[in-house]
């Protein structure tokens, strides 16, 4: 897909927090390609071997991401009366792992978030 370089216009852009691989852009882009690998364990009682952040003991990890199907290509002609991209006051509360909040065209984006939540909690024991 061929686009035509447009000139992006904010006139204002507040964001609380971007997330690890998150990015924000205003302008043109070619490829957006985040990765952000995540690996989280929690324990009711905080003792660590020092060992437990071996990602390749995980297959979420290593395992091949569905790729979705590709349609035929469409033939569009578009025309953009108006040189300008514009976004009046945007506010953005998040901006979550491997995404992206952008003004402007993308040709290509390719995200991707792998994420293993480990929870080890104590049995046997009366809630507090």
């Amino acid at each position: 897909m061929a686009c035509v370089p447009r000139t992006s216009v904010v006139r204002s852009l507040k964001v609380n927090d971007t997330g690890y691989g998150s990015a924000i852009f205003v302008g043109d882009l070619v490829d957006f390609s985040p990765v952000s690998y995540v690996f989280a364990v929690q324990r009711e009682i905080p003792i660590f071997d020092g060992d437990e952040g071996t990602l390749s003991a995980y297959p979420i990890y290593s395992a091949p991401l569905p790729i979705g199907r590709h349609e035929p290509a469409v033939q569009m002609d578009v025309t953009n009366t108006c040189p300008l991209i514009c976004a009046g006051d945007v506010r953005v509360i998040a901006i979550s792992t491997a995404s992206m909040v952008q003004f402007g065209s993308v040709r290509s984006i390719r995200a991707e978030t792998r994420v293993k939540n480990i929870r080890q909690l104590l049995r046997g024991l009366p809630p507090k």
